[in-house]
C-alpha cells in the first residue's frame, strides 16, 4: 500500500519556496550597499532567481521520475543549503549573483515534487481539497517572506537572512531524511522518453488552458508587487506603507483559499469555482481601473487576491489528470510554460506601468480562456 506524506510538511514545502522568494526582497537595499553596487544591479538577482527556478522545475520534475521523489527532494535541499551557505560567506557580489541562481534551481524542488508526489497519493475530488488546502499555504508564504525578511535585515542585513535560511534548509533537510516517504509506484518506473511527452503534451488543448490560467493570475497578483510600490509613491505614501498593504493582500488571498476550501466541501464543482473566480477578477480588475488614482483602489484589489485563491488550487489539481504515469516529468513542463509566460507577462507589465490596465487584459483573457477550459 502507498504510503501518504503527511499535508502539514507537504504545506511547508509548497510554502517555502514562495517564502524564500520574498524573504530577500527586504535585503536589496542592504546588499547593494554592502557590495557598493546600484539597486537595480541588486534587483538583477531577483530575475536570475526566476529564471534559474524555471531551469529547476524541469530539471527535478524529470529526474523524480527516473530517481524517485524522495532522493530528488533531499538532492534538491542539500544544493539550496549549500548555495545559502555560499552566499552568506562570499565578499563578492558575482559569487552572490551565482550563489541565487543555484538556491533558486535548488529549492525549485519544493515546487514541482510536492505537487508530484500529491498526485501520486490522491485524485479527483480528494486531490481537488488537498490542494485547496495548500492555497492557504501558498496564499500566507509572500506575507511570512516579506514580514520575515524584513525583520532579518533590520537585526542583521543580508548575511543574517541567507544564515536562517540555511538554517531553514538543514532542518527541512532532516525532517525530509527522516519522514518523506517515497511515493512513486513501480509502475510508474517506467523509461521515458520526454521528447514524446513534450509532444504530446504541446497538442493537448487542456494543458495550455491550464497553463494560462496559472499564468494569468499570478501575472494579475504579483503585477501588485511589481508596479503597487511605483502607484504607491504616486500617491504620496512611502514604502512601508506599501509593505502593510502587501499584508492585507495576503489575508484577502487566505479569505479566498478558505472559501474555496468551504465551496468544495459543499459539492461545489470545480468549473463553477472557475467561473467565480474569474467573475471576481473582472470585478476588481475594473474597480482597481477605475479607483487607481485614490488609495481605495486597495479595495477592489482584494477580489482580485481572492480570484487568485480560488483558482490556482483548482487549475493545478485537475491539470495533469491525464498523465499519472509521468507526473514528475509532466509537471515540470507544465512548470516551465507557465512560468516562461509568468515572465514574459510580468515584463510587459512593466513596460506598460499602468496596473489598472494589465489587470483588466489578465481578467479578459481568463474569462475567454475559462469558457473554453473542461474540467475533468
Amino acid at each position: 500500500m502507498k504510503t501518504k506524506p503527511s499535508i502539514g510538511l507537504m504545506v511547508v514545502m509548497l510554502m517555502f519556496p514562495q517564502i524564500v522568494e520574498t524573504i530577500y526582497s527586504p535585503t536589496l537595499g542592504d546588499i547593494a550597499q554592502s557590495f557598493s553596487v546600484t539597486y537595480s544591479q541588486a534587483a538583477q538577482t531577483l530575475s536570475i532567481y526566476f529564471s534559474a527556478f524555471a531551469i529547476g522545475v524541469v530539471i527535478w520534475g524529470i529526474l523524480a521520475d527516473k530517481w524517485g521523489r524522495r532522493p530528488t527532494m533531499l538532492s534538491g535541499l542539500l544544493v539550496y543549503g549549500v548555495s545559502t551557505l555560499i552566499a552568506m560567506q562570499t565578499q563578492r557580489f558575482e559569487v552572490v549573483m551565482l550563489a541565487r541562481a543555484m538556491s533558486a534551481f535548488g529549492i525549485a524542488v519544493g515546487s514541482v515534487i510536492t505537487q508530484t508526489i500529491l498526485r501520486d497519493c490522491f485524485s479527483g475530488e480528494e486531490l481537488g481539497k488537498v490542494f485547496s488546502i495548500m492555497g492557504v499555504g501558498i496564499s500566507v508564504s509572500p506575507v511570512v517572506g516579506m514580514l520575515l525578511g524584513g525583520q532579518l535585515t533590520a537585526f542583521g542585513g543580508y548575511q543574517t537572512v541567507f544564515l536562517a535560511l540555511c538554517i531553514m534548509a538543514i532542518v527541512l533537510l532532516s525532517y525530509n531524511a527522516i519522514n518523506l516517504p517515497e511515493t512513486q509506484t513501480q509502475t510508474q518506473k517506467q523509461p521515458l522518453n520526454i521528447g514524446l511527452l513534450f509532444a504530446r503534451m504541446v497538442k493537448d488543448g487542456q494543458i495550455w488552458r491550464s497553463a494560462m490560467l496559472v499564468a494569468l493570475y499570478n501575472i494579475a497578483l504579483f503585477s501588485y508587487y511589481q508596479l503597487g510600490a511605483f502607484a504607491f509613491e504616486q500617491l504620496g505614501f512611502s514604502s512601508q506603507q506599501f509593505g502593510y498593504s502587501g499584508v492585507v493582500l495576503g489575508v484577502g488571498t487566505l479569505i479566498g483559499s478558505l472559501m474555496n476550501k468551504a465551496l468544495l466541501a459543499k459539492g461545489r464543482s470545480q468549473s463553477n469555482l472557475l467561473w467565480f473566480a474569474s467573475a471576481l477578477l473582472f470585478v476588481g480588475s475594473f474597480g482597481v481601473f477605475l479607483m487607481q488614482e485614490a488609495i481605495w483602489f486597495l479595495v477592489p484589489m482584494l477580489f482580485v487576491v481572492m480570484a487568485f485563491g480560488i483558482a490556482i488550487p483548482n487549475v493545478l489539481s485537475s491539470a495533469l489528470v491525464g498523465y499519472k504515469q509521468q507526473a514528475g516529468s509532466a509537471g515540470a513542463l507544465l512548470g516551465l510554460m507557465y512560468y516562461l509566460m509568468i515572465g514574459t507577462g510580468l515584463g510587459l507589465a512593466g513596460m506598460l506601468q499602468n496596473l489598472g490596465i494589465v489587470l483588466l487584459v489578465c481578467a479578459l483573457l481568463v474569462c475567454l480562456v475559462t469558457m473554453s477550459h473542461k474540467m475533468k
